[in-house]
């Protein structure tokens, strides 16, 4: 059995709570899709985390911002946090955040962060069964928009997001993450309620904005937004 998570984003509580719910579970192998860095505090404490269980990273934007010095193009919230941890993060983390791997495959499975076309940028909001053909691999996995989602893409083949850890954006503020069994191809989607106003707290002595923290209460981005997954047929199926 194989857990995989995406999005943790600095968020300790929320990786604790994910990590005691799959105890009982007997998993074998943690994937993180990437973006262990960004938004939350916790940097350092997360990738000890991560090491402690032997987790293997998948390279995400916010870690490339990161490792490579540079910045968020699109948001000046992201960059806020990016500075923070850029100050704190230690050697050792900076030292494993560089080792992530830009893809996984095994078997059948097809892992990437956010697309396969920019696998640590693009965003598919829109699940097209089309976009898979020709592509390597029966069950596809991804994260980056925070997400939660399980769909059939027809001929055996399917994909899935965890969602986020860190900071779901689908409405629900629990902490998401999957379970994939291997042998017989089945994905459990989980969700599990973790301490938010620990997260707060933190954020808040450190001087950030409440828009920073309040989305975790509602499980948003920050500003409010919700975000969805849309799936489109395949053309023969609309006939």
């Amino acid at each position: 059995m194989t857990a995989i998570l995406s999005d943790i984003h600095g968020n300790l509580p929320a990786l604790e709570s994910v990590l005691a719910d799959m105890k009982d579970v007997g998993v074998d192998r943690i994937v993180s899709l990437g973006d262990v860095s960004g938004y939350y505090p916790f940097i350092n404490e997360v990738i000890a985390l991560l090491r402690e269980h032997d987790v293997t990273n998948l390279i995400g934007n916010h870690d490339r911002y990161i490792i490579d010095n540079t910045e968020c193009p699109r948001s000046t919230s992201a960059n806020a946090a990016l500075t923070y941890q850029k100050s704190v993060l230690t050697d050792e983390s900076r030292q494993w955040l560089s080792q992530s791997v830009p893809s996984l495959s095994i078997g059948d499975v097809n892992m990437v962060h956010g697309g396969w076309n920019d696998p640590e940028d693009e965003y598919l909001y829109k699940i097209d069964p089309a976009y898979f053909e020709g592509r390597e691999g029966r069950f596809f996995f991804c994260g980056h928009t925070h997400v939660q989602v399980h769909l059939s893409l027809g001929g055996g083949k399917y994909f899935t997001n965890p969602g986020s850890v860190g900071q779901p954006r689908d409405g629900n503020p629990a902490a998401a993450y999957c379970l994939f069994d291997e042998k017989s191809g089945r994905v459990e989607l989980r969700r599990v309620s973790y301490d938010i106003d620990r997260v707060a707290a933190k954020m808040k002595a450190l001087g950030f904005e409440e828009k920073f923290y309040t989305n975790l209460y509602e499980g948003t981005r920050i500003g409010g937004r919700v975000d969805k997954i849309e799936w489109l047929e395949p053309t023969e199926d609309k006939q």
